[in-house]
């Protein structure tokens, strides 16, 4: 048996008294995807921070193409070829710096004097950037892209480092259907030259297309590995998890009255009008494609951005929210998608990141804070949400990406609204994390009206009574969560399927 590109032999790692690693062994071969699966806290960030030169191992080894390898910072573990693209994209690119910049920052850093001229510093970006299908002005400022657009310039920067292993945790979470195949195209690419590959999701459709192996990860060790044609992507879950997964059987209520209704409603002037009405104890979920309309959907209930045209009332009574604050006093949420950008502050605390927008709430005389009253909504937000962390003074970055989530949607659950939107809750979330967030969302819908954006269809089926589906901006699909002609649901999220038969009411 040839051996591995990377080799990890009883690595540890420990915070304090807290035992992240407990003697990890791993092998990771080239020319081949690992997938790594773990529930969070099962030590997934902290073996990728080891790999990448973020942290020093307390103990073990690991070899990189038969040498040892123990990165004093991650300007050598570049230099070794181990490239990283972070979950938080923030970690991949710089948002004050444009395109070219960012896409030669590595070469830059290391004294790369050849790229100071301007007119050539453009040009190789252009390079670069072609090399993986990334169509974009190169002199744009990042932090005016698109996620989708900042996701992928960090990939073509990982890529342009010629990697010997190449580490990508959740790298498809803000890609279109299209952008997710070209990258797909350049993993296989790089998986013919022979570069191990270490791929963190729990998609499957990432893992069905892109696994050769997968390894679970539980409590800081290696709970399982499974290679073969047929992967056992059942027994890789129950090892990650310690459990066989319980399956969501959704038991539809009754809805309630309807709390909001639109007309007409159109979000682009190319797009087709189409109705909508939401009631109270009932969740509707909307899926669709990167750009299909849902977050701009979200927007416009919202008072972000205007529609086009339409009638919306809420309660019976018209609502055109001019600005966020109209849409909240009015009793509409939105729970926006990624987190560390839009929703989470990362300097305050956990207390403070889930009572920060309800302030007046637990204010007292002279509009001064009342702790106790801040504190007791934070422990049962902590409590109800099952958020592991040691307390709600600890700070927001000290808990995985999954328990930050949580807290931004308990942030919104805790508060009575009529209608609450989650813009993609399930987002960088291990499976049993997204099992936990639906069942919350489940059980908070009793006097409101839910809508959860969801990019996954399974995501929508573990948590809705009711799926919409969009496409180009309009309304194409209408399905009960029982017994779906999943085949029908597919074809229209892709756009190639036929609409329905509701009219325009949904």
């Amino acid at each position: 048996m040839p051996e591995p590109a990377v080799a990890i032999r009883g690595l540890a790692k420990a915070f304090g008294r807290n035992a992240v690693l407990c003697g990890v062994d791993l092998d990771l071969p080239g020319g081949q995807v690992t997938v790594l699966m773990g529930a969070n806290g099962a030590g997934k960030s902290t073996l990728v921070k080891v790999l990448c030169g973020v942290h020093r191992a307390d103990a073990g080894e690991v070899r990189l193409e038969g040498r040892p390898f123990a990165p004093p910072g991650p300007a050598a573990a570049l230099r070794a070829g181990v490239v990283t693209v972070h979950q938080n994209i923030n970690d991949g690119v710089v948002p004050d710096l444009d395109v070219a910049s960012n896409l030669l920052l590595d070469s830059l850093a290391e004294g790369g004097g050849t790229f100071l001229n301007a007119r050539r510093m453009r040009d190789e970006a252009r390079r670069i950037a072609a090399a993986v299908g990334l169509e974009i002005d190169v002199t744009r400022p990042v932090a005016g892209l698109p996620l989708a657009d900042r996701q992928l310039v960090a990939i073509a920067r990982a890529m342009a480092r010629r990697p010997r292993l190449l580490i990508l945790d959740e790298p498809t979470s803000s890609l279109s259907l299209a952008e997710a195949q070209r990258l797909y195209a350049l993993i296989d690419r790089l998986r013919a030259e022979g570069v191990a590959i270490l791929y963190i999701s729990h998609r499957m459709s990432d893992i069905r297309r892109l696994a050769d192996r997968i390894v679970s990860m539980r409590d800081g060790q290696v709970s399982g590995v499974f290679e073969g044609p047929d992967l056992d992507y059942a027994a890789a879950v129950q090892a990650m998890l310690g459990h066989a997964i319980t399956e969501v059987d959704i038991a539809i209520p009754p809805p309630g009255r309807p709390v909001l209704q639109a007309q007409g409603l159109q979000l682009k002037a190319e797009a087709r009008p189409f109705d909508l009405t939401l009631h109270e104890n009932e969740v509707v979920a909307i899926t669709g494609l990167v750009g299909s309309g849902k977050s701009a959907l979200a927007a416009a209930l919202f008072g972000l951005e205007a529609a086009t045209a339409g009638r919306v009332t809420l309660d019976s009574r018209p609502y055109a929210p001019r600005s966020a604050g109209e849409a909240v006093a009015a009793g509409v949420f939105l729970a926006a998608k990624d987190r560390l950008i839009n929703a989470v502050v990362p300097a305050f605390d956990i207390q403070k990141n889930l009572t920060l927008p309800f302030t007046r709430r637990h204010s007292g005389l002279l509009s001064l804070m009342r702790r106790s009253s801040e504190r007791a909504q934070a422990d049962r937000s902590i409590s109800q949400m099952g958020v592991v962390c040691q307390g709600p003074r600890d700070g927001i970055l000290t808990l995985s990406g999954g328990n930050q989530q949580k807290v931004v949607v308990g942030r919104w659950l805790a508060e009575a609204s009529r209608l609450l939107i989650l813009d993609e809750p399930f987002q960088g979330v291990d499976i049993q994390a997204r099992h936990d967030i639906g069942q919350r969302i489940r059980d908070s819908a009793g006097n409101r009206a839910m809508l959860v954006l969801c990019a996954e269809i399974d995501e929508a089926l573990e948590v809705a009574d009711r799926i919409l589906v969009m496409s180009e901006h309009t309304l194409v699909g209408s399905h009960r969560n029982e017994n779906i002609d999943l085949g029908l649901l597919m074809a229209q999220v892709a756009g190639a399927g036929p609409a329905t038969a509701m009219g325009r009411q949904a």
